[in-house]
């Protein structure tokens, strides 16, 4: 995809780390204009110096509308916004407090509507915009102890195909990625803590028909093709890409 970019203006929600800076760096080198905000403060500084990169928490109404319109006369305007912050809970119902339970579905699912909110005058001023929100295989077939992070998951793809068809008459086109187990911190640390860590890694890769844990960059190409001209029309859609776990 080289240059297929060039003059895009593309921001990126939790671009420091993991399958966000797969994407910025994807963007990057397709040409794109990139701006990233991120809650992890000293990973913004090591993103490549030509990427306008701000601290802020998604959760954060004021904060988040802050650094939007800093970023968004930083780039001249946005074409493209992905949202790729998320946590993770692991948890039984009966240890779920409610103060975790409320900040995944603050972060996961409350978070993406006030990004999109943000960003919506700046979308609608492009007149051909694109939004990716990253939701999670779970969101399709739930996991056993995730029912917070399958629920704020499978409640961001509804709102994501309402949003499709609200700001469709902008021009502006709105899908979900949903990955499976992608190597990545928060993935990591979902499984750490275990008896045998080696054991709860093959039994992830026997939930795949293709039998592996995915690469970020494997999730950031299907979010550049949604972004791209290429997925013109397309929109509304959840896109599985999870090496077969939603059906095997």
């Amino acid at each position: 995809m080289s240059g297929a970019f060039s003059g895009r203006r593309i921001v990126v929600a939790g671009g420091a780390q993991g399958i966000g800076l797969a994407i910025v760096l994807r963007l990057r080198a397709a040409g794109a204009k990139v701006g990233v905000i991120d809650l992890a403060g000293p990973a913004l500084s090591a993103l490549p110096g030509d990427v306008t990169a701000l601290a802020a928490d998604i959760t954060d109404t004021a904060a988040l509308a802050a650094a939007g319109a800093e970023i968004a006369a930083s780039l001249g305007g946005v074409d493209g916004l992905v949202n790729s912050a998320g946590i993770d809970l692991v948890a039984p119902l009966s240890d779920i407090t409610d103060d975790a339970w409320e900040r995944i579905i603050a972060v996961n699912l409350t978070g993406a509507m006030k990004l999109a909110r943000a960003f919506e005058p700046s979308l609608r001023a492009s007149g051909c915009a694109a939004i990716v929100n990253l939701s999670s295989g779970a969101g399709l077939v739930p996991l056993k102890h995730r029912s917070a992070y399958s629920a704020s998951k499978a409640g961001l793809q509804m709102f994501s195909k309402s949003l499709a068809m609200e700001l469709a008459e902008a021009g502006i086109r709105v899908n979900c990625v949903c990955p499976g187990a992608v190597e990545t911190p928060l993935f990591r640390a979902s499984i750490s803590g275990g008896e045998d860590e080696a054991a709860q890694l093959q039994a992830v890769r026997a939930r795949y028909a293709l039998q592996r844990i995915a690469a970020p960059d494997e999730i950031a190409a299907a979010i550049l093709w949604l972004l791209s001209d290429e997925a013109s029309y397309v929109t509304g859609v959840a896109l599985a890409v999870d090496g077969g776990r939603t059906f095997h």
